[in-house]
């Protein structure tokens, strides 16, 4: 790969490290799919997609250089999935300043965002959950955690509805049955209409407002989220979804956010990638969230 002084790649940025980090980095190879696939491979693909990406941002004139942040590796999974779960959380509780988490299926959700309320000491009642995805996953806990379910799950922890937004919900990829549930728990939903008519910036000024009595909010990002022709790395997206620009802005809103302690990106399955297409969409909303951090600091 050519080298220029000239044009610092963020991938370099990244492998330096911080002793004392804004944002921390963790691969979560989680691989406990609906759909049987790779996402476990994911958390490398990412960081060789930021090897293609400089560290300027041209919008503000900051260069994320100027942001201290570390990448702790990946966690080691083993064991079956409860342990897994475990594992998960603990680590993520170990972690210093705000964390980014490249998973990994959408599973990793549940855990990391139980290690996030463990970091901060906080109960569930004071932690939101802001979900930019296709799916509700919100599907039986019966067959034990999966990508499915996340927020399911976090329901049976404990994490009121009402502290919950999904955004970029799409007509069938879900169900009568979920969506019941959905209602009953009073989750926000956001249709990839609304955002389509509204606006993904006001969407998500008006989901961090909703979530106002929150004392943090985890950030779910799941990648299949976008149009098919923009993600063909995630088994689960459809034609119809949003743009990577509006992945990419939703993540800076994020960002700019001091609430938001923790965002992930998961889904990505770069066996089924078509020229890092979404590895690419992946690693730019990652930089974009890390840009948001730096406009706050």
């Amino acid at each position: 790969m050519h080298e220029d002084p000239g044009w610092p790649r963020a991938g370099h940025w990244l492998s330096q490290g911080s002793a004392d980090p804004n944002v921390t980095i963790l691969g979560v190879p989680l691989n406990h799919s609906v759909t049987p696939g790779r996402c476990d491979l994911a958390p490398d693909a990412i960081r060789s997609a930021l090897l293609r990406y400089s560290t300027w941002d041209y919008r503000t004139s900051r260069d994320l250089r100027d942001l201290p942040v570390s990448d702790s590796g990946d966690v080691s999974l083993l064991g079956d999935i409860a342990i897994q779960h475990r594992q998960i959380r603990k680590q993520v509780a170990e972690l210093h300043g705000r964390t980014v988490l490249l998973g990994g299926d959408n599973g990793i959700t549940w855990p990391a965002l139980m290690g996030m309320a463990d970091r901060l000491n906080l109960p569930l009642a004071s932690i939101g959950l802001i979900t930019l995805d296709a799916h509700l996953d919100l599907r039986t806990l019966e067959t034990g955690p999966m990508n499915g379910n996340p927020v399911r799950g976090l329901l049976s922890e404990g994490l009121p509805g009402t502290n919950i937004v999904q955004i970029g919900i799409q007509s069938f990829a879900n169900s009568p049955e979920y969506q019941a549930i959905a209602t009953e728990s009073g989750i926000t939903q956001y249709l990839v209409e609304d955002v389509e008519a509204h606006g993904i910036e006001s969407v998500m000024v008006e989901s961090i407002a909703r979530l106002a009595h929150c004392d943090a909010i985890y950030f779910d990002l799941d990648l299949d989220v976008m149009d098919r022709a923009f993600a063909p790395g995630c088994p689960g997206s459809r034609p119809g979804g949003i743009t990577p620009s509006q992945a990419r802005k939703a993540a800076r809103i994020a960002g700019c956010e001091p609430k938001v302690q923790a965002m992930d990106l998961v889904e990505l399955d770069p066996t089924i990638d078509q020229n890092d297409t979404t590895a690419l969409a992946g690693a730019a909303c990652l930089l974009e969230f890390c840009a948001g951090t730096l406009q706050t600091l």
